[in-house]
């Protein structure tokens, strides 16, 4: 599945295992579609870097087992869901300063 958001001022595409990851994270059940109002998305972003540098403190997974760690070494470096949130982040930060609301549905 596929996650649009938007707000008055533009939208964003996501996968959906990562956007259900933030929005629960922000403290929504994950359901699509959905919405914050802008009155609450304050409250959503502080929510949402909370847990994001919680996930930042936590141990990383251990090293893969039996061999496998030559071939792990030759990949890129997993994308972690921090990093897949700084666009959101930014989304977010611009339509609280602009009082949007954030909007969200299947894409």
């Amino acid at each position: 599945m596929i996650v649009k958001f938007s707000t008055r001022n533009g939208a964003l595409t996501m996968h959906g295992e990562a956007a259900g990851a933030l929005l629960k994270a922000m403290g929504h059940s994950g359901t699509v579609p959905g919405a914050i109002l802008a009155t609450e998305l304050p409250v959503a972003l502080a929510s949402l870097r909370r847990e994001l540098d919680r996930q930042a403190r936590s141990p990383p997974p251990p090293p893969p087992e039996d061999g496998a760690e030559d071939e792990e070494r030759e990949r890129e470096p997993p994308v972690t869901l921090r990093m897949r949130a700084l666009p959101l982040v930014d989304m977010i930060e611009t339509a609280i300063a602009r009082s949007s609301d954030l909007m969200w549905e299947r894409g």
